[in-house]
């Protein structure tokens, strides 16, 4: 694993239950500004367990294709999800809306 895989997978395991963010942020928080793509690429590549489910594009749109096992794991963490779109969120990115 090189240091930028590191630093962006060690700033998703750090997301707390109920916090949802962006891809960008992610990308911003590991020191990688504007580089969203590279958190996705890493999110479906790495073998390290992390709460993928936390993360959706800046619109807050579920991940396409695992849209119903995201929703199921929000959910139980009290974010509101609406067609197929985070609302809300007890932290993050989402919180207060």
């Amino acid at each position: 694993m090189d240091d930028r895989e590191r630093r962006i997978v060690d700033v998703l395991i750090a997301l707390q239950p109920g916090e949802v963010t962006t891809y960008g942020d992610i990308a911003d928080m590991a020191g990688y500004p504007k580089h969203s793509r590279l958190v996705g690429r890493i999110l479906q590549a790495t073998e390290i367990e992390v709460p993928w489910w936390r993360v959706v594009n800046a619109a807050g749109r579920l991940v396409p294709g695992h849209e119903g096992e995201q929703t199921k794991l929000l959910l139980e963490e009290d974010v509101i999800i609406r067609n197929g779109n985070v609302k809300s969120a007890p932290y993050g990115r989402f919180s207060g809306f």
